[in-house]
């Protein structure tokens, strides 16, 4: 898989993109890391990329045209025609194994099942959003995937591409050391994990579950389904709504 990032700030990634299960995706050859600088395509000594909006508001937005070239200078010929409808782009783009995702507080929410998704995929590019916005002429025609990755908003969405890029990486098949690591988790099957133990077996008064100890993988089941269904009525009871 290549992901490429398209990004106001650059000097955010190298560090971040190389540690931990990231960098070992990349040293598997797994994954591969491109980041593009969106000033590069800017206009005039000073590299534009931004405007004011249209009828006034606070706040500068993305400029179209500068967008377009940055992301012709990622996949060239490869973009869509403005003649189809997005839902003819996303079934293209996702037929050619690519995709093109915009961070945007005004996105639809991140899930677990969309990063599934798109680790099958071959290309991922990433537009990281700034300011007050983007033109929604560039959305309307290129953009295959709005996300935003919670209900606040950032100074930029350099942040939430690096946590997309992060959940998808781990998705696919051989990153980690255990491919079955990531089917009992939380959200995978629409609910929060269970709650774990090591040692000591004693903290501070606090001991481990016996049932985790006998050796039962039966009860031991069906206590972790318990426990995580539990859990998921105390802290998300909105999943049980799903």
């Amino acid at each position: 898989m290549k992901i490429t990032f398209i990004t106001l700030f650059p000097e955010i990634f190298p560090t971040l993109l190389n540690f931990s299960i990231l960098k070992r995706a990349q040293a598997k050859g797994l994954v591969e890391f491109e980041v593009v600088n969106l000033r590069e395509f800017g206009e005039g000594v000073h590299k534009i990329v931004d405007d004011r909006p249209y009828a006034g508001g606070a706040g500068m937005l993305l400029r179209a045209d500068i967008l377009t070239k940055a992301l012709k200078s990622v996949i060239g010929s490869q973009l869509v025609s403005s003649s189809k409808t997005k839902t003819q782009k996303r079934t293209n783009e996702l037929t050619n194994n690519q995709l093109t995702i915009l961070t945007s507080a005004s996105g639809k929410s991140y899930k677990q099942s969309m990063a599934r998704e798109f680790s099958k995929l071959d290309h991922i590019i990433i537009i990281c959003g700034h300011y007050e916005g983007v033109d929604q002429r560039f959305i309307d025609k290129y953009v295959d995937e709005e996300i935003s990755t919670g209900d606040y908003v950032l100074t930029g969405g350099e942040l939430p591409a690096l946590t997309i890029a992060d959940s998808i990486v781990r998705l696919i098949p051989k990153v980690l050391e255990k491919d079955e690591a990531t089917i009992e988790e939380s959200f995978e099957d629409g609910i929060l994990e269970y709650p774990h133990y090591t040692r000591p077996d004693d903290f501070e008064g606090m001991k481990v579950p016996e049932i985790l100890k006998n050796g039962n993988h039966a009860e031991i089941k069906k206590w972790r389904q318990e426990k995580a269904l539990e859990k998921t009525k105390k802290v998300r009871p909105d999943l049980l709504k799903n």
